[in-house]
C-alpha cells in the first residue's frame, strides 16, 4: 500500500478514536484491554503518537522510551490528544521520501515504516474506543486490514515473541475477501523464532481464515476466533490464542 493511503487511514482512526472517547466518556471501561478505561487509552495513544513525531519531525536516530506529559485533567485530555494526532499527521504529510531516522520493521523507508505503524496502531485503539462505546467497530477497508495481518505477523518473527513449540507446527492464515494468492501466509512455529512465508505452497497442520478484517481484529486480540473458519488441528490455533494474544 502506498504510504499516502497509510497517512489518510491515521488521518480517519485517530479522529475516530477521538470521537468515540467523548462520546463514551473517559471512565468507560475498554473491554479489550483489561483494567483500562477510555482516559488510559487516550494517554496511551497520545502518548506514542509524539513518540512517532519525533523520529519523523526531528529525524531521531536511536530508540527512546514512549512518554509524554499527559493533562492531569479531564477538560484538556481530548484537545492534547487531537493536537498530538494532527502533528504527527502534518509530520508525516511533509516528511522527506529519503527521512533518515530510527525504525524497528522491515520497510520500504522510514517514512513509509511510520506511517504503516501509526495507521495500523491507531486503528486498533480507535476499535478499542469504539468498544468502550458499546458498539461495533467502524468497517474497514480489506486491503488496509490485510495488511494489518501482514504486519503483526511481522511482529512475531522477532526473538521476544512468544509464539513457541518444541514440537514444528504450521499454521496457515487465509483472507477469503481479498487476493487470495498474496494473502496468505503460512506461519512457522518452532523454538526459534516464527518464520513467516507469503504465498507459500503445501499444506500446514491448521488454518484460519476469514475475511481480512476478522483475522486483523481476532489476531490482534479484539474480535471472536468463532468467527473464523479453523481447520485441521485445532491445537496450534489454540498454541497462538495463549501465546500470541496482544491487549
Amino acid at each position: 500500500m502506498e504510504t499516502a493511503v497509510f497517512i489518510e487511514a491515521l488521518r480517519r482512526d485517530g479522529a475516530l478514536l477521538a470521537d468515540a472517547a467523548e462520546a463514551a466518556g473517559l471512565d468507560a471501561e475498554v473491554p479489550s484491554c483489561p483494567g483500562w478505561r477510555v482516559r488510559e487509552l487516550v494517554r496511551h495513544q497520545g502518548a506514542v503518537h509524539r513518540w512517532a513525531t519525533r523520529y519523523v519531525a526531528e529525524g531521531r536516530r536511536q530508540p527512546e522510551p514512549i512518554e509524554a506529559e499527559a493533562p492531569a485533567d479531564d477538560a484538556s485530555l481530548l484537545p492534547w490528544f487531537r493536537a498530538g494526532h494532527e502533528r504527527l499527521v502534518a509530520a508525516l504529510d511533509a516528511a522527506p521520501a529519503d527521512l533518515e531516522c530510527w525504525y524497528f520493521l522491515k520497510a520500504p523507508s522510514p517514512r513509509a515504516f511510520w506511517a504503516r505503524r501509526q495507521a495500523h496502531e491507531t486503528a486498533i485503539h480507535r476499535v478499542d474506543a469504539e468498544l468502550a462505546l458499546g458498539r461495533a467497530p467502524s468497517p474497514m477497508d480489506p486491503g488496509f486490514a490485510a495488511d494489518g495481518v501482514d504486519e503483526l505477523l511481522a511482529f512475531h518473527i522477532r526473538p521476544r515473541s512468544r509464539v513457541r513449540s518444541e514440537t514444528p507446527r504450521t499454521l496457515r492464515v487465509r483472507t477469503t475477501d481479498t487476493d487470495a494468492e498474496r494473502d496468505d501466509w503460512l506461519v512457522r512455529v518452532s523454538a526459534d523464532p516464527l518464520v513467516v512465508e507469503r504465498s507459500a505452497p503445501g499444506g500446514a497442520d491448521c488454518t484460519v481464515s476469514g475475511t481480512a478484517e476478522e483475522l486483523y481484529l481476532t489476531l490482534w486480540n479484539r474480535g471472536a476466533y468463532e468467527k473464523l473458519l479453523v481447520t485441521g488441528d485445532v491445537s496450534v490455533i489454540d498454541l497462538w490464542r495463549r501465546t500470541a494474544a496482544v491487549g
